[in-house]
């Protein structure tokens, strides 16, 4: 059963991109959106108090240990999945276009060990460059157009320290499907970029109905070698 008061959020937060993107702005509406919200949670319809789901499941499927080790979430919204990590032993920094949502994350946990920073995936800080053990990416390439997510994934691989892990978690799409409406399912040919930029493709999950509503997912562990 979908949530009738998630399903007007969405709409909303759909509705704000379109008039970004018919701007020629394709980045813009993110700090917007959690501007105009004004603080209300149930207005950001990715938001809960949890990690996502498929973290969540990952982190204890593999008995996960984070100790000594630097993660980073990419595009971390409101925090709740470097909370995951954090809980898990890693060292996490969480970044996020949105200087709102940073602060936000903030004041949502105050007492989190987790450090949060506004950046821009798209002109990282430079000492980022191969500095983590791993990376969670979700969500933030579907939500981003095909010429923005292009420039983006080399910015994701280029995180990774010699060795280290790269989670990826989306929406998912076969060739011959309609890519919808924001956000935009990938396709695995999307993924497999990251092979091409010299990630080793570890495990690829593809998961038919997750979430509320229930929609296909991708997850995909890459490493860097």
């Amino acid at each position: 059963m979908t949530d009738p008061n998630k399903d007007e959020a969405r709409e909303r937060a759909r509705a704000f991109a379109r008039e970004s993107l018919a701007r020629g702005d394709a980045l813009g509406w993110f700090d917007a959106y959690y501007r105009e919200v004004g603080g209300d949670e149930a207005e950001i319809p990715w938001a809960d108090m949890d990690g996502h789901p498929l973290l969540v499941d990952w982190l204890a499927r593999h008995h996960i240990e984070g100790a000594k080790r630097r993660a980073l979430v990419v595009g971390c919204g409101l925090g709740e999945d470097c909370e995951a990590l954090s809980r898990a032993g890693f060292e996490v920094t969480g970044f996020d276009l949105s200087p709102t949502a940073i602060e936000w994350a903030r004041k949502r946990f105050p007492e989190s060990r987790t450090t949060y920073v506004a950046a821009n995936l798209l002109d990282p800080p430079r000492e980022w460059q191969r500095a983590f053990d791993f990376v969670f990416e979700c969500y933030t390439l579907q939500a981003v157009p095909p010429e923005v997510r292009l420039e983006a994934v080399p910015h994701i691989a280029d995180f990774l320290a010699r060795n280290g892990e790269l989670l990826v978690v989306t929406r998912a799409r076969d060739p011959h499907e309609d890519v919808g409406q924001l956000p935009w399912p990938l396709m695995r040919s999307e993924l497999m970029t990251f092979n091409a930029l010299g990630l080793r493709e570890v495990t690829f999950e593809d998961l038919p109905a997750v979430g509320n509503p229930p929609n296909r997912h991708f997850r995909a562990l890459y490493r860097a070698i």
